[in-house]
């Protein structure tokens, strides 16, 4: 239906349409705060749906170097926090109360943190922390939400923060730049910053308010894209998956 009514718009205006991948629109929400920011860097995007690590080597240019091979690190929050009888979604109730807990308390999984690849998978982690949860549920032990919560969040963030500092040094890049609804979790955000810091590494990430989806990052994409002279037919479709590497012109 929006695109309905861009195409609509941009037909009675005579004025161009702008096709934006959700996926880049959200690197762009970065563009709206930093003007230092230059490829090439790394990104990390890190949302309910998507949990992806991109290399842009110019803008407009990206090479997806690994992906969740299942469960986005947002979606497992959710998927978390609701097993807990917790409220939607699961990411700021989280990271609330794991600052009661104890993120060594309980030894959770960091699925495929050390192997070669660049991708994720935390499905395995979010089966380990609801099998412990019914574990204590079924020998009537107290659930220590604090706990659980912060000894998963830090599983999370382990590999997140791993797994780009390691792109990052791979192209060497100085710059890493957050992106999605999980990138306004500010554990994340201090951590990766605080190991970057360390190797000379600058890291970007928006104001809470532009992580989650919003019609600024939107705009600020469609602006680069206006700039370059790139402009979508009015035949384009509206494609809920599209691959970020895929032209959609």
């Amino acid at each position: 239906m929006g695109l309905s009514v861009a195409k609509a718009i941009a037909y009675a205006q005579n004025i161009p349409l702008i096709g934006i991948n959700h996926l880049e629109a959200h690197i762009y929400a970065n563009f709206l705060e930093y003007n230092e920011i230059k490829p090439p860097f790394v990104c990390l995007i890190v949302s309910g749906g998507h949990t992806s690590l991109v290399y842009i080597r110019h803008f407009g240019e990206y090479e997806l170097l690994g992906q969740t091979k299942d469960d986005a690190a947002g979606e497992v929050f959710d998927k978390i926090a609701k097993v807990l009888g917790l409220d939607y979604p699961g990411g700021p109730i989280t990271e609330k109360l794991a600052k009661k807990g104890e993120p060594s308390s309980i030894k959770f999984p960091r699925p495929i943190l050390n192997d070669k690849s660049y991708d994720f998978s935390f499905s395995g982690l979010k089966t380990a922390v609801i099998y412990y949860i019914k574990e204590s549920k079924e020998e009537n032990k107290k659930i220590p939400v604090s706990d659980i919560l912060a000894s998963f969040q830090q599983a999370v963030i382990d590999v997140l923060v791993k797994k780009t500092i390691k792109a990052a040094l791979k192209f060497k890049t100085k710059q890493i730049i957050l992106a999605g609804g999980v990138a306004a979790n500010n554990s994340l955000r201090r951590e990766i910053k605080e190991k970057a810091d360390l190797l000379g590494i600058k890291v970007f990430y928006p104001s809470i308010f532009l992580c989650t989806d919003n019609a600024a990052m939107v705009a600020s994409a469609g602006y680069y894209k206006f700039k370059e002279n790139i402009k979508s037919s009015l035949n384009l479709d509206a494609v809920s998956r599209l691959p970020l590497e895929r032209k959609y012109y």
